[in-house]
């Protein structure tokens, strides 16, 4: 089956064509990711902005003729945090019906988190069976505690990167003040993730979405992104503490020369390093590995099930 899953973000969209084999195996077909900030003040007061909006209403547009012309057999497109936080979401939902012909799930961050599970199995290496996933967004950040033999726990926080950086970063760069009270939110949401997974010594740690894999670009220097040199490297937390000394020391216009960081990141990199940093010291993990997949491939590999139960 060829089909088309689009994700609309706090902070990033994302578009993908696939084509899914009898056996679950996801090949990419065509890609596309841009920077759109829908959830841009929506933490403020719950709305989303005309600009914002009229942004993502654009890119659909576009998105709606590439998938037109790859004649899919399916499609699906899912919301997540900002929209789900919207006291206007159903005239956000309604104008991308009308001037798109989408129908735009929104999806609750358990269901967020179910899906990122599929796309991040589908891409783990060998060896790798008891995992504990964290997709730091825009918005929220889920963590899905996923062993063999156990029904996965999932439990999701409002905490993301664009949240927390218009919550508590006023000054350029970031200054004491507000990064210790990032450092106290982060601690203060992680203990209770602690709490809430209970018992689960021997994971590892697989880090997916834009802040984690920016920091593998990042540490490696990397001048242009490079999906196979991203994809299952492994990311210390001594290297994470050494980035975030650098960007902590940098201005956002700064930052923008530092090799790997990904353009229209630059202010929000800072709150994707603390959080990171911030959970793997209070969950105890000394080095992560990052995948390139996650809920965009989930929700393709989920679509695939449905169409297949359907017709079965």
């Amino acid at each position: 089956m060829l089909l088309a899953g689009i994700d609309i973000g706090t902070l990033t969209c994302r578009l993908l064509i696939g084509r899914v084999a009898g056996d679950g195996r996801l090949t990419e077909v065509h890609s596309d990711r841009r920077i759109l900030r829908l959830g841009e003040g929506v933490d403020r007061d719950r709305l989303l902005r005309p600009a914002a909006v009229a942004r993502v209403v654009e890119t659909l547009r576009d998105w709606r003729s590439v998938i037109n012309s790859y004649h899919v057999d399916a499609q699906v497109a899912v919301a997540t945090s900002a929209v789900r936080n919207a006291r206007n979401r159903e005239e956000f939902l309604g104008r991308v019906k009308q001037e798109v012909g989408f129908d735009v799930e929104v999806i609750s961050g358990e269901e967020e988190a179910r899906r990122t599970l599929l796309g991040i199995r589908s891409g783990l290496p060998g060896g790798v069976s008891s995992m504990l996933g964290l997709d730091i967004g825009g918005g929220s950040t889920e963590f899905i505690l996923d062993r063999p033999s156990h029904a996965p726990i999932v439990h999701s926080v409002e905490i993301g990167v664009v949240r927390l950086t218009e919550r508590l970063f006023t000054s350029d760069p970031p200054t004491t003040d507000e990064i210790q009270a990032a450092r106290e939110l982060i601690t203060k949401e992680a203990e209770q993730a602690r709490v809430m997974l209970g018992e689960f010594g021997g994971v590892t740690l697989v880090g997916t979405a834009g802040s984690i894999t920016t920091l593998a670009a990042m540490a490696q220097k990397l001048s242009t992104y490079e999906p196979l040199r991203i994809h299952n490297y492994r990311l210390s937390l001594e290297t994470i503490r050494g980035l975030e000394r650098e960007l902590l020391g940098r201005t956002t216009a700064q930052r923008r020369e530092m090799p790997g960081l990904e353009a229209g990141r630059e202010d929000v990199v800072v709150a994707g390093t603390l959080i990171l940093r911030g959970v793997m010291e209070t969950l105890g993990f000394s080095e992560g590995l990052v995948s390139d997949v996650g809920l965009r491939e989930g929700i393709l590999l989920d679509l695939a099930v449905k169409l297949l139960g359907r017709n079965a």
